[in-house]
């Protein structure tokens, strides 16, 4: 060992406790030139003994790659000890692999006494300790030479850093999992310097804002996207934030993006606490509530349409209410006139049919907005259908005095539609045509056969359609004109449930107007049927159904003014009627007057109608009784109710009489 290691020669390492050594031994501090052998011995003893204290493992061979010596951090890292590793080659007491390949490594000590010079491994090894074990090792081996310069050995120093390795990939896991928490942040933010320059920025920002990685990092914030960030006031804010005067919260921005448009953000911003290890960064959070305040306007707009609604239906309904109590007064007043009762009892009847479709065309809407309506649709003639709607509203034209022209084509045209429905639309059309044109207009209907479509025109010399109304015309609650001047307005929702019938139709509907006071036109497109050899049987006709006569009629609502009314009008119709006004009686009234015909309200004190028709179909006596529900309740669910329930049929308040003694004929076949 003497020949192999010479004390005296600098041993040029790197990175521990004997590059230290190297240092003072190669300037004369630590040891002086030795003069005898025993000062050599001296100095020998030292240094070995100072590479046996250090935290290091060391190993040192002689020229030929022998293992020479090896402290006892070496010992306990690779197993072996010093009686039985010296002369052993240096690869058998440190033998290594490649971590990734798992292949023998040449040992930096054998590069070392080849090369003449420092050398380290450049990828990460394994040593495999004298059991077996695999251990994660930092190394470095330098040449040891001689007072000749000649190389006459190697040092080699390495140290475990398994627990380095558990650290830095808990570290590594640790800032995964941080990076994860930030990449899944809904809101953008920034990380900004003292100087306002980007330090990182989460994906959000990247995505929310259309910009990479590249042009943000490092960017001063101002400069971000074009300058987009330059906002006044901002910078002011910021610079306040930096002095830890106030940190920014809820600071509003509008901007208009190139390609993003219209956003508008709230920014907060806040300094890192003064106790971290960066007190001079920012964290500025971007809040993006455009599609918020978006909603909240919405909400702000519906909320408006829903108070002019309310305000507008409350009008409506007063309007026929007013002359139908007039009506009443002239009647208690004047009853023996009779020209002035039959004045009085058309303007009630006509009062109130206004009455019933506004409360019909309510329902319509709710019905179709929960998809509830079906089109009861067969083979029509188009024609029979627009004089229907002409009907709807003769009474209304005449008495503003319009002129009303229709243009069919002689050649017949035939739809497979729902004739209701089809009268509902162009009935609305004309109807909305005749309150918007002042009194003594010109108002016409024309049909007309394009190719495979019909087209029906109505159009009017009126008050038109402003250019900015015309693209929400048919909007729930748009009003054509809701100026205090206009005597004559609506609820809104006629054109609403026009278009929607139509499209259910497989049509199209358009309006059109010049502008104010210029007139307006509505058209509407509808699918003809291409006749065939065995074309649709045409809807039979209507025919008149006559009255029942002589029946037992229980008149059941705890409307005693309703009850009591119809009971009279059944009365005199030749009918022998009792009235009940709540569940209970109704019970006792069947069992007692044992009707023929029950008219029975749903919605009872008590008992209600469902209740009671189940009850009474319990019963023997009322297993052929005819039970028809006479509601408010028009809903289809309601009318389902009822079909579980026992009734034979289902009428909704208010019931034009002639409708209800026709479907009681019906019922009825052998009491006519």
């Amino acid at each position: 060992m003497a020949n192999s290691f010479e004390p005296t020669a600098p041993l040029l390492l790197e990175g521990s406790a004997v590059t230290m050594v190297n240092e003072k031994v190669e300037s004369g501090e630590l040891l002086p030139v030795p003069k005898s052998a025993k000062e050599l011995h001296e100095q020998r003893v030292w240094l070995l003994d100072t590479l046996s204290s250090i935290g290091d493992a060391v190993i040192i061979t002689d020229s030929e790659g022998r293992v020479a010596f090896l402290n006892p951090v070496a010992e306990s890292l690779t197993g072996w000890i010093l009686q039985d590793a010296v002369g052993q080659p240096i690869d058998t007491v440190f033998s290594i692999i490649d971590e990734e390949s798992r292949q023998p490594v040449e040992n930096p000590a054998v590069h070392a006494l080849k090369e003449g010079r420092t050398f380290k491994l450049a990828r990460p090894c394994l040593l495999l300790t004298k059991k077996g074990n695999e251990v994660p090792f930092d190394d470095s081996a330098a040449p040891i030479r001689n007072e000749k310069q000649e190389i006459s050995g190697v040092v080699l120093i390495f140290r475990d850093i398994s627990q380095r390795r558990k650290t830095e990939r808990a570290l590594v896991k640790a800032l995964a999992f941080g990076e994860d928490i930030v990449s899944t942040l809904r809101e953008p933010f920034l990380v900004l310097d003292s100087s306002l320059r980007v330090i990182t920025a989460n994906r959000s920002f990247y995505e929310s804002f259309n910009v990479s990685k590249d042009e943000t990092v490092n960017s001063f914030l101002c400069d971000l996207g074009n300058g987009q960030w330059d906002i006044p006031g901002l910078r002011i804010l910021l610079d306040r934030v930096l002095d830890r005067s106030e940190p920014i919260y809820d600071f509003e921005v509008e901007h208009i993006f190139p390609d993003l448009g219209l956003k508008t953000m709230l920014l907060n911003a806040r300094p890192f606490p003064p106790d971290s290890k960066n007190p001079e960064l920012i964290l500025l959070a971007v809040y993006d509530v455009s599609s918020v305040r978006e909603r909240a306007n919405e909400l702000a707009e519906a909320n408006r349409y829903k108070d002019e609604f309310l305000a507008m239906l409350a009008h409506e309904l007063r309007n026929p209410l007013a002359p139908i109590r007039n009506a009443v007064q002239i009647i208690r007043l004047n009853g023996r006139d009779v020209g002035a009762v039959d004045a009085a009892s058309i303007m009630m009847e006509r009062q109130i049919g206004h009455l019933v479709r506004l409360v019909d065309d309510l329902l319509d809407i709710s019905r179709i907005s929960r998809g509830k309506i079906e089109l009861k649709r067969r083979r029509i003639e188009l024609t029979s259908s627009m004089h229907q709607a002409v009907e709807v509203v003769r009474s209304l034209y005449k008495d503003m005095n319009h002129e009303l022209t229709i243009t069919v084509p002689q050649q017949p045209i035939y739809l497979n539609a729902d004739p209701t429905r089809l009268v509902q639309v162009v009935g609305n059309l004309l109807n909305n045509a005749c309150k918007f044109t002042d009194n003594g207009g010109r108002i016409s209907l024309v049909v007309q056969r394009e190719g495979e479509q019909v087209l029906i025109r109505v159009r009017d010399n009126g008050i038109g359609i402003d250019a900015e109304q015309l693209p929400r015309i048919f909007e729930m609650f748009t009003q054509i004109d809701t100026s205090l001047e206009r005597s004559i307005s609506g609820l809104g929702i006629g054109l609403t449930l026009v278009k929607n019938l139509v499209e259910m139709h497989g049509g199209t509907v358009e309006a059109k107007s010049a502008g104010k006071n210029q007139g307006s036109e509505f058209v509407v497109r509808l699918p003809t049927i291409v006749e065939t050899s065995n074309p649709l049987p045409l809807q039979a006709a209507e025919s008149e159904t006559p009255s029942t006569t002589a029946c037992r009629i229980l008149v059941v609502d705890d409307n005693r003014d309703a009850a009591k009314t119809l009971a009279l009008l059944l009365k005199l119709s030749g009918n022998e009627t009792l009235t009940a006004y709540d569940g209970v009686q109704a019970l006792e009234a069947a069992t007692t007057f044992l009707p023929d015909v029950i008219l029975l309200d749903i919605g009872l004190p008590n008992l209600n109608g469902y209740e009671v028709c189940r009850r009474i179909r319990e019963q023997s006596s009322g297993e052929k009784t005819v039970i028809v529900a006479l509601t408010g309740w028009g809903q289809e669910e309601d009318r389902e109710k009822s079909v579980k329930a026992g009734f034979n049929g289902h009428m909704v308040k208010p019931v034009e009489f002639t409708a209800l003694t026709n479907l009681l004929a019906e019922l009825l076949p052998t009491k006519l």
